[in-house]
């Protein structure tokens, strides 16, 4: 009797495990020794060899759910508050790296399907690997940190729908294989025309039934039929997409994703789907890492050479001019192009879909793989670098003065027509009778704001973002784009007059910065500031701040305040209990 699929599982999970834990004690990301367990377990390698076609069965599970998750999480909000750097940003650098990636397939040997598959793929940077680096480095929730994850969205999206055009490839490159161009529209037509059909049964239909099946299982309170639910939505979309519409099985679950990404249990969905999409994410890891063939490193050196230089220079730079062309600092722009210097999971899915229709030859498959493996390895350290390569720029002055050169101009014109920059109009004559400054404008600085203009407090809001700074002009508000660690920028949001200032923002270099020179421009303002943490205590009131805000304070009170609370209702509970038991005596 063959024990095929528990084999796969058993010592497959066991090398991941082994693999994962060593490169995690390295600092690299766990999904390198996933495929290197995969490779372990592969044709290539002596003891146990898997069933390939088993394990990428099994592989298809991970890319299900994975998809799921991103369509789960996808909130076009989120893309909206961001737009005015992912989209033109994601497109340019995208355009940019496939485009090198084509050349550079082309002119080392590989045909021209091959080679637009290989720039498409170089041209992805992985989700996962940029909201760990982003999470380690305490970045995910600062304004630089929104600008990589839209970016990442708008990649995603273009991701899929390559995935859904992928089929289509062939008739598009081989022009021979048609009779007519009419058969070729009429290809591409076809296919629209299923897309269309499936998101209209999806997300019309689905987005009227699904919600109602999940609130009923819902109110079972059984966690079984719940997950059971969910698990039945992804894997139904998914099969019924590339059955029924000919489409692919990313496409489908990631639409499911959405439709229960907008429900109200949508959160209750994500973390009950989590453990089962990592684990099944391993298998997917496992699978690429089972035909990697390492004698590709001898045959191909020019084209895994050009191909890094693709991941890690051209891509970082075009992301670095991109970024700096729209206006926004330069911290932003050495965070997005660092978070993108590397190859993730959605260039494997798309290089294992290419590989499946015949779409491009093993060079393609096992050049991302190693773009992949050396890129992932090289992106934690080069990400924790960000603010070395930020000190280093400043002291070139001319390339410093061309990254800045189109932020200080907007930031300059933003501000003048706000009629606070320039003296144009002192904040002193716009401010009540108590003035505040407020420096960051996200759900704490709302907060915030919204406190001090119940206290008939106008705020100046200072906002790294300039779609929220046009935002909140639109809305009347008084909002400065720039860095509130120059003393201009404080001077014209009216630091001189101003009785508070609120730092908000999570980055203490940007609170302590601020702080001290807010001190220094006006003693007399009241700091408060928002930290993470108590050692920073000390510091924060030598330069200054006249009180704090720890995060980890804050969470220790609720936490006992919660359970102090608790105790005593169910001391009340138990009184009332015995009491009522007495008199039934």
């Amino acid at each position: 009797m063959e024990y095929q699929l528990l084999q796969i599982m058993a010592i497959g999970f066991a090398l991941a495990l082994a693999f994962g834990y060593i490169t995690h004690k390295l600092g690299l990301s766990s999904m390198v020794g996933y495929l290197v367990a995969g490779f372990l377990i592969g044709p290539l390698t002596p003891g146990f060899v898997a069933d390939y076609g088993l394990a990428h069965q099994l592989s298809e599970v991970g890319v299900i759910l994975l998809m799921f998750g991103v369509g789960l999480h996808f909130k076009l909000d989120d893309l909206i508050a961001v737009k005015g750097i992912a989209i033109p940003g994601a497109i340019a650098q995208s355009t940019a790296a496939t485009v090198c990636g084509i050349f550079a397939g082309t002119a080392l040997g590989l045909d021209l399907k091959s080679s637009v598959i290989l720039g498409i793929g170089l041209s992805v940077a992985g989700t996962v690997v940029l909201l760990k680096v982003l999470n380690d480095n305490n970045a995910t929730n600062t304004v630089h940190g929104h600008a990589a994850v839209g970016w990442l969205v708008v990649e995603d999206i273009f991701t899929v729908v390559v995935l859904v055009l992928l089929p289509l490839f062939p008739a598009l490159f081989d022009i021979g294989a048609a009779t007519t161009n009419y058969d070729i529209i009429k290809t591409i037509l076809t296919a629209l025309l299923h897309i269309a059909a499936l998101w209209i049964l999806v997300m019309w239909v689905g987005g009227k039934f699904v919600p109602w099946i999940l609130a009923k299982v819902a109110k079972t309170r059984s966690q079984e039929l719940f997950i059971l639910t969910v698990l039945v939505i992804a894997f139904s979309t998914a099969v019924i997409s590339a059955l029924v519409f000919h489409a692919s099985f990313a496409l489908g679950a990631f639409l499911g994703g959405m439709v229960v990404g907008k429900t109200k249990v949508s959160h209750e969905a994500g973390a009950e789907l989590l453990p089962l999409r990592d684990a099944f994410s391993v298998l997917f890891f496992l699978s690429v890492g089972m035909l990697f063939v390492p004698g590709f490193l001898l045959q191909h050196p020019l084209l895994i050479v050009v191909c890094l230089v693709i991941v890690l220079v051209v891509k970082p730079l075009t992301a670095i001019i991109v970024v700096a062309v729209l206006g926004y600092s330069p911290r932003t722009a050495l965070t997005v192009a660092a978070g993108l210097a590397q190859v993730g999971e959605f260039s494997f899915i798309l290089a294992q879909e290419a590989k499946r229709l015949n779409l491009a030859d093993d060079a393609v498959y096992n050049v991302i793989i190693v773009c992949a493996i050396i890129s992932i390895s090289l992106n934690p350290s080069i990400f924790k670098k960000v603010p070395n390569y930020e000190k280093f720029l400043k002291t070139k002055k001319k390339i410093w003065k061309a990254m800045t050169y189109i932020t200080e101009k907007k930031a300059r014109d933003r501000n003048k027509n706000q009629d606070l920059a320039n003296n144009l109009l002192p904040a002193k004559e716009i401010l009540k009778e108590k003035s505040a400054i407020v420096v960051g404008y996200g759900p704490t600085g709302k907060n915030i704001v919204r406190a001090l203009c119940e206290h008939n407090v106008t705020p100046v809001i200072i906002e790294m973002n300039v779609d929220t700074v046009n935002h909140l002009s639109s809305q009347g508000q008084f909002a400065i784009y720039g860095n509130s660690t120059k003393k201009s920028i404080l001077e014209a949001a009216g630091i001189e007059d101003a009785d508070y200032l609120i730092i908000t923002v999570p980055s203490i270099s940007v609170t302590t910065d601020t702080a001290a020179l807010a001190a220094l421009l006006n003693p007399k303002t009241r700091i408060l500031v928002r930290a993470r943490f108590l050692h920073s205590k000390e510091h924060l009131k030598q330069i200054g701040v006249t009180g704090i805000a720890f995060e980890e304070e804050e969470v220790s009170k609720s936490l006992t305040s919660l359970l102090l609370d608790d105790l005593e209702n169910q001391s009340l509970l138990a009184a009332a209990s015995e009491i009522a038991n007495q008199n039934n005596d």
